[in-house]
């Protein structure tokens, strides 16, 4: 049976846009091969501070109305539903970033063999598509994209991010989870994708520069 805080939700209009956005977003990302099996995890946040999550364990690219979920801001389920494992890793950033009204997690070749190539970090520089990141408006800039090492532990992976970000004061639009996958951010679910978009064609085109032969 459920509990009365779960009986007493009840799914707004502006929920229902939400999941239907993030619905999309999963059939244009899959349609990339960016997210294989059920891998990657989609959240965007609601008005209220709750937020629309993908359920554990659904394909991305056949999302349904029921495979969203609603979490409140530090991730405890409100319908009953189970939420992704990495849910603390969105609700960390919703949390930072007042601004951030969607964040995306796609499973991709490109993030798994950048992280190996580059290990740390990856610089980008010098990229006209760097103008499809919010703030900013020139290719002359560069922007960093972290690689943290891969855990289980989501509370501890979520720590080194949180101190990453700490101690970076630079914007940073998004990171790599190595032989896993990234995330990125936005101030809608289609800046989201913008900022995924990007970051895939960059990472690409990084790994095409240094060579797989350094793997």
């Amino acid at each position: 049976m459920q509990s009365a805080k779960h009986s007493m939700t009840v799914k707004t209009d502006e929920f229902f846009r939400k999941a239907d956005q993030l619905i999309a977003a999963g059939r244009f990302i899959d349609s990339k091969g960016w997210v294989p099996a059920t891998s990657g995890n989609f959240s965007a946040k609601l008005s209220d501070g709750n937020i629309a999550i993908t359920v554990s364990g659904r394909h991305k690219g056949r999302l349904q109305a029921d495979d969203i979920m609603l979490i409140d801001s530090k991730g405890n389920s409100l319908d009953g539903k189970k939420p992704s494992a990495e849910t603390l890793l969105h609700t960390s950033l919703y949390q930072r970033f007042p601004d951030v009204q969607a964040v995306l997690h796609p499973h991709s070749i490109n993030a798994t063999l950048t992280a190996r190539l580059f290990k740390h970090e990856i610089v980008l520089k010098d990229y006209e598509l760097l103008k499809a990141f919010a703030g900013i408006n020139t290719h002359e800039t560069r922007i960093s994209i972290p690689i943290f090492g891969n855990d289980q532990d989501i509370p501890r992976l979520a720590d080194k991010v949180e101190n990453y970000l700490d101690r970076h004061d630079h914007a940073v639009y998004g990171y790599i989870i190595a032989g896993h996958g990234f995330y990125t951010w936005g101030a809608s679910v289609d800046d989201a994708l913008r900022h995924l978009e990007a970051l895939e064609f960059l990472f690409d085109v990084e790994i095409r520069l240094h060579g797989v032969t350094r793997l």
